[in-house]
C-alpha cells in the first residue's frame, strides 16, 4: 500500500479494513474454497455492523460519503482475505447500491440500500445471459408492460451472489424494435414469486459466494423499480461499469498481494547449495519482477481512482483508464501469482500454502466484469477518439518533423 500518499484519516480507514480482513475466520475462507458453504451471510453481516460497506455511498443512506481513492484502499485490504468474499463485498454495495443511489426512487433507497449498507440484506447484478457474456445488448431476457407493471421472463448467469440475495439488478429487453443502447431496462427484482436462483457448482476458484444462474419466470415488478426509467438501462450500464471493473481492480491488488508476501519470506529461508534461495537470481529476480508489477498495477488503480474523483476529466478518458486498469492489473496479479508459486517451487502446489487457491481465484479476474479482449476494444476506441479530439491539437512539439527527411511528403503513402 502506498501509506506515503495517504492521509492520516486514508490510514486510519485502511487499518479498519486490515482489522476487518483479519478477523475473517480461516474456517470460512476453507468452507467456502471446499463449496461447504454456499454463501457467507455473516461476513457481510460483519462488513456491514463495521460500517465498511458502501464506501462512496451518502451517509444518509449508511455510507462513508468518501471518493474512489478511499474506496480502492478499503478494496485492496478486502481482497486479501478472499477473491470470493471481495467479490460479495463489491457487488452489493459498490454496484447495485450505487445504480439504486444514482437512478432510483427513494423507495428502493430505504428498502435497499440502508438494509443492504447495515449487512441485513443482500443485492445481485444479472448482466451475463447463458447465450452470452460480451454481447451485452444481445441480451434475450424480456419484459412486457402489464398495467403499471411490467412481467419478466428469462435467464442469467454466473451471477455472484444469486444464492443469497434478495435483491436482484436485472436488465431486460423492454423496447426490441429500438436501437441498442435504448431498447434495455435496468429493473430492480426482489425475490419474489418466479425468481429462482441455482448454484453453480464447479468452479475452478471464487468458490463459495453464491454464484448462480437466476431464472425468472412471468416475474411481476412495479414500474417505479425501473432505475433511470424505462428503457433507460444504458445509462445505467455505463455508469455501473466503472466500479464494477475499477472496483475489480482494486480488490484485485489486495487478493495477490498475499502471494508476493508468501513467496518473499519462503525465499529467504529456504536454502539450496548452502543458501536462502532469494540469493539466486532465477529466483530472486521472479520475486522482484512481482514487486515492479504490483507497485505499477497499483500506481494505475489509483491514478483512475484520483481521476474519477477530480470529476473534471472527460468522460472517454476515464472510461479508458478504467478499462486500462482493469486489464493491466488483472494481468500483473496473473503474472505475479504464477511466478510466486514457481518461485516457491513445488510445495506452492499443495494447500500447505494458499498459492494454489490464489492462483485459482485471479484467474477469473480477466474474465469477469467485462473480458480483457473487451478492455483493450474499449482502450483502442477511446485513444484514437481521445487522440484526433484532443491530443492532436495541443500545443506539443511535432516530433514526427525531427527525423532527417521528415519533408519527403512523396515517401509518406498512406493509400
Amino acid at each position: 500500500m502506498f501509506d506515503f500518499i495517504m492521509t492520516q484519516e486514508q490510514k486510519n480507514l485502511r487499518d479498519e479494513a486490515r482489522a476487518f480482513t483479519k478477523w475473517v475466520p480461516k474456517r470460512l475462507i476453507l468452507d467456502m474454497d471446499a463449496e461447504k458453504i454456499q454463501f457467507p451471510h455473516e461476513y457481510l453481516q460483519e462488513a456491514g455492523g463495521r460500517n465498511l460497506l458502501g464506501i462512496r455511498l451518502p451517509k444518509e443512506y449508511g455510507g462513508r460519503g468518501l471518493g474512489w481513492v478511499e474506496d480502492g484502499i478499503v478494496a485492496e485490504e478486502i481482497g486479501v482475505a478472499s477473491y470470493s468474499l471481495a467479490c460479495l463485498w463489491g457487488v452489493g454495495a459498490d454496484i447495485v447500491c450505487e445504480a439504486i443511489c444514482e437512478f432510483g426512487c427513494e423507495e428502493l433507497k430505504q428498502k435497499v440500500v440502508v438494509p443492504l449498507l447495515k449487512g441485513e440484506t443482500f443485492a445481485a447484478e444479472g448482466l451475463t445471459e447463458p447465450r452470452g457474456g460480451s454481447d451485452f445488448f444481445g441480451a434475450t431476457t424480456y419484459a412486457k408492460k402489464d398495467g403499471d407493471d411490467w412481467i419478466i421472463n428469462g435467464q442469467k448467469r454466473f451471477i455472484v451472489g444469486a444464492e443469497g440475495a434478495d435483491w436482484f439488478l436485472v436488465y431486460a429487453v423492454t423496447d426490441p424494435d429500438a436501437p441498442p443502447h435504448r431498447r434495455m431496462t435496468a429493473f430492480m427484482v426482489p425475490r419474489t414469486d418466479g425468481v429462482e436462483s441455482k448454484y453453480i457448482y464447479g468452479l475452478m476458484g471464487v468458490r463459495g459466494g453464491g454464484a448462480g444462474r437466476l431464472v425468472l419466470r412471468d416475474v411481476r415488478v412495479p414500474e417505479r423499480y425501473a432505475l433511470g426509467g424505462i428503457n433507460g438501462g444504458y445509462d445505467v450500464f455505463v455508469r455501473m461499469m466503472i466500479p464494477e471493473r475499477l472496483g475489480t481492480a482494486a480488490m484485485t491488488l489486495g487478493s495477490v498481494r498475499p502471494a508476493l508476501e508468501i513467496a518473499t519470506r519462503y525465499t529467504s529461508k529456504r536454502k539450496a547449495f548452502g543458501l536462502p534461495i532469494q540469493m539466486f537470481q532465477a529466483v530472486g529476480f521472479k520475486v522482484a519482477d512481482c514487486a515492479l508489477l504490483l507497485d505499477a498495477a497499483r500506481s494505475m488503480v489509483y491514478s483512475t481512482c484520483l481521476a474519477v474523483d477530480s470529476g473534471n476529466v472527460h468522460p472517454g478518458r476515464i472510461r479508458r483508464m478504467v478499462s486500462q486498469s482493469k486489464k493491466f492489473v488483472t494481468e500483473s496479479a496473473w503474472e505475479i501469482a504464477n511466478k510466486c508459486m514457481q518461485a516457491v517451487g513445488g510445495i506452492g502446489y499443495t494447500n500447505v500454502y494458499p498459492l494454489e487457491r490464489i492462483v485459482r481465484d485471479i484467474r477469473l479476474s480477466m474474465i469477469w466484469v467485462g473480458t480483457n479482449e473487451i478492455m483493450q476494444l474499449i482502450i483502442q476506441n477511446e485513444w484514437y477518439k481521445e487522440y484526433f479530439k484532443v491530443l492532436a491539437k495541443e500545443d506539443v512539439r511535432d516530433v514526427e518533423q525531427d527525423a532527417a527527411n521528415a519533408g519527403e511528403e512523396e515517401e509518406k503513402v498512406y493509400e
